[in-house]
């Protein structure tokens, strides 16, 4: 069988299976372009042939290219996912990339976040035809930490509008819930209340787009794009600045480190998998130190009152 065309059978495979395990479309779409990337550079070295140090010799082509060590991370991840795959589906014994290390990452790069009052007046400047959606669409990011692919799944029947608890479901199916304050709840219960008319009656979802469909990961994201590009203008100590949606969840997780919210209930917020995901925003700036430090007072013993005296 042509090689190509191979590599398009187990592409196309891995594709299936991803589907199966519940991984998202975007999620789907990097890895599948990571993989094929990683399987046109190894050609035309037969599959059942390729190890360890073909891994290796990519991921070194990546960083000569001038990918970070996140990026060198990602491929390595997407190659590790695809043979778990394979194997999985019985077309691969091993996998090769299992033991090729991952670059280490910075811990102490934290991840931007919106001031409180900064939050506050780009949620202010949102307008427009559909800005009770928009804003509630941004609130549930900022003060809920969902992602925007939760968003897109939030479905009617997920919200309770007497407890006001919202059932999220989060990457790999898993399934969570976040009591909502009240300001949220009646927010939300606005949004439903001029949430635009759907094309079919059937349609579940919570959020619909402009064409009478549930909204897309991509135009939540040219939403945020678009918004923030404007607020950028009037705020000046934004500009020149990398703001997303992703941003708000950022937010949302730094302030309830601030807050002072255990790790592991902050875990559960957000959805984390794993527990390291949410220790990088552990990290707190030197003014949150240095008031800390301030509330104990350390005791002075006399003999340095009587050295000083």
């Amino acid at each position: 069988m042509d090689t190509i065309q191979y590599d398009e059978d187990l592409l196309d495979f891995f594709d299936t299976w991803m589907k199966d395990q519940g991984f998202t479309l975007q999620t789907q779409k990097a890895y599948l372009g990571d993989t094929r990337q990683f399987l046109a550079a190894v050609a035309p070295k037969l599959f059942s042939e390729i190890e360890s140090i073909d891994v290796m010799r990519f991921l070194t082509r990546i960083r000569q290219r001038g990918a970070g060590d996140s990026t060198r991370n990602r491929y390595l991840s997407s190659i590790r996912t695809f043979y778990n795959a394979m194997i999985d589906l019985k077309l691969a014994a091993n996998n090769p990339a299992l033991h090729v290390k991952k670059s280490k990452v910075d811990k102490d790069q934290v991840p931007s976040y919106l001031e409180g009052h900064v939050l506050g007046e780009f949620i202010d400047s949102l307008q427009g035809k559909y800005q009770m959606r928009n804003v509630a669409m941004f609130l549930l990011m900022a003060y809920a930490g969902l992602r925007v692919s939760e968003l897109c799944k939030l479905n009617i029947s997920d919200f309770n509008r007497t407890t006001g608890v919202l059932h999220v479901r989060g990457k790999g199916r898993k399934m969570r819930t976040i009591p909502l304050p009240q300001e949220l709840v009646s927010i939300l219960n606005v949004a439903l209340s001029e949430r635009v008319q759907p094309r079919k009656e059937t349609e579940l979802a919570f959020f619909i787009s402009q064409f009478g469909r549930r909204i897309h990961i991509r135009t939540i994201q040219k939403i945020a794009e678009e918004q923030f590009k404007l607020f950028q203008k009037k705020y000046i100590e934004l500009q020149g600045k990398s703001l997303s949606s992703h941003k708000l969840r950022h937010t949302f997780a730094t302030m309830q480190v601030l807050a002072g919210t255990d790790i592991r209930t902050l875990q559960e917020l957000l959805g984390h998998s794993s527990i390291q995901t949410t220790q990088i925003y552990t990290h707190v700036g030197d003014k949150q130190k240095q008031e800390a430090m301030n509330r104990v007072v350390p005791y002075v013993p006399e003999i340095f009152a009587k050295v000083k005296g």
